[in-house]
């Protein structure tokens, strides 16, 4: 009886130990990925404070060369977040404040590229994306800051980067706070 009590213990301490490995080793892999993926990273000054985001061009090339020249034209800067839907999104890149306009042009939706699609990361707290209407070619400059896991956007919208600083800031922005400046970091 002893030693199937002490063989008993040792199983679920054995199991237990594996399930602990097993949840750090996929967020190292998690944290390995984002850090790999963050190539580029932009800066945006808010009314709130400072939010960083790193950008994956390797999932969505389009997206990011086009987000990136809106950004070296200063085209975000004194924009407003037109958009708020608490639990959900945080949106802006309205140059109209209302959620109609764009820069005058619109990009294709890469999201509809599998190869693409699976590099995108998923639509979870800190995830950005591109806004869109019903047309999945339609995304020109308005883009959006996932507030919380958001699943039935994967596959529907190209997302192409997250927050990896100033999380808190997000969670603080709410419709009319202004983007006072966005600028890509120097390297």
């Amino acid at each position: 009886m002893k030693y199937k009590i002490i063989s008993l213990l040792v199983l679920i301490i054995a199991v237990h130990g594996c399930s602990l490995l097993k949840g750090k080793s996929e967020m190292a892999v998690e944290s390995e990925v984002v850090e790999e993926k963050s190539e580029e990273i932009v800066v945006i000054s808010t009314n709130k404070g400072i939010i960083k985001l790193g950008l994956y061009p390797e999932a969505a090339p389009e997206t990011v060369a086009n987000f990136e020249k809106l950004i070296n034209q200063k085209f975000y800067d004194g924009l407003t977040f037109h958009r708020y839907v608490s639990d959900f999104v945080i949106q802006g890149g309205c140059p109209l404040g209302t959620g109609t306009g764009g820069p005058g042009w619109s990009i294709p939706g890469e999201f509809q590229n599998l190869e693409l699609s699976q590099k995108m990361p998923k639509h979870r707290k800190g995830v950005l994306a591109m806004a869109r209407s019903q047309d999945p070619d339609s995304a020109g400059s308005q883009f959006y800051i996932c507030l919380a896991t958001a699943s039935h956007l994967d596959g529907s919208y190209t997302s192409f980067g997250r927050v990896i600083e100033g999380i808190e800031v997000v969670d603080e922005l709410r419709q009319d706070d202004v983007m006072e400046t966005v600028r890509l970091e120097e390297k």
